[in-house]
């Protein structure tokens, strides 16, 4: 067994996590490298070189004891990744990555490896995209479950509606385009499926190609809400750029059209749902760090103006 933690790519952890959580965070690093090692010898783990684009906490591959394949993924212990290891727990493999052991109280899980472990987005053409990422959303919906477990898609907008009026002033997102995405938001809503529970952050990244199915998903945010939110964050990570460009038309209408023909839904009420979901992205870019996404103006207006 490996219990060096130096040798566990902690030094790959990002100040990202230190300024979204604040002063908390620091103690939280400090003892990241005795989790970790806790962790190795609780497990029987050998750990490999840390993952070198990790975003918000540590990630490392490795091997148990027995020789299989695994991921140590230690995050700081909030509501986050308290919705992720429940969403885990509740989707227990089915279309996402199997969690093999966890301790909620030092935010760690043990996860199977996902291998060969390439992302969609490696998937160039955007109808074979669409096809694989219906199929494992069709694996990942079920009924919500009872109670409070998880946040809602409601929760979440109805957090950006209450906090908007202080937050735009003197940023450089539209108060018009919240207000538009929540307009849109009251529309869909009333006509909404009931709802499921829900990968929340379904994107190309978050998919990745496996053996014992063909593709999973990775990092469940954990939501409630109607099914067809999950086709969100494919539509806002779909374009390199979200430039207005023939081409970005294209590939974008394509896309849309082959999820509404794989999941039944209308194409209007996809790009409808993207519109919402693209708007709240840039929202939570701007309460994160004072910064709203960019591209989520043109998102919308590519989303609301289909290119045939």
């Amino acid at each position: 067994m490996s219990h060096d933690p130096l040798s566990f790519g902690l030094g790959e952890i990002p100040e990202e996590r230190l300024r979204l959580v604040g002063a908390s965070g620091r103690p939280w690093l400090e003892q990241l490298p005795g989790v970790v090692a806790e962790c190795v010898a609780r497990w029987s783990l050998t750990l490999h070189a840390g993952f070198s684009d990790l975003s918000y906490n540590y990630a490392a591959p490795g091997v148990r004891a027995d020789g299989s394949a695994i991921v140590l993924k230690v995050c700081y212990p909030d509501a986050d990744f308290r919705n992720e290891l429940a969403a885990l727990q509740l989707f227990a493999g089915r279309g996402v990555v199997r969690l093999l052991k966890a301790d909620a109280s030092r935010g760690a899980m043990l996860l199977e490896r996902l291998v060969p472990g390439m992302p969609l987005s490696a998937v160039g053409d955007a109808e074979r995209q669409a096809n694989i990422a219906a199929s494992v959303m069709r694996k990942l919906w079920r009924p919500a479950p009872p109670g409070q477990i998880l946040p809602s898609v409601a929760t979440w907008i109805d957090h950006m509606a209450d906090a908007a009026p202080k937050l735009l002033p003197g940023s450089a997102m539209a108060p018009a385009l919240v207000e538009r995405a929540l307009s849109l938001y009251s529309r869909l809503s009333a006509t909404a499926s009931e709802p499921v529970l829900l990968h929340g952050d379904l994107h190309q990244g978050n998919i990745l190609s496996a053996q014992r199915e063909a593709w999973l998903a990775i990092d469940p945010k954990g939501v409630t809400g109607p099914a067809i939110w999950e086709t969100g964050p494919l539509l806002l990570n779909l374009l390199a750029q979200p430039a207005d460009t023939a081409a970005n038309r294209q590939r974008l209408d394509q896309f849309v059209a082959r999820l509404a023909e794989e999941l039944g839904f209308s194409e209007w009420e996809i790009r409808a749902w993207g519109v919402v979901r693209a708007v709240l992205a840039s929202f939570w870019s701007l309460e994160d760090s004072g910064t709203a996404w960019h591209g989520a103006q043109t998102l919308a207006d590519l989303l609301d103006r289909p290119g045939h």
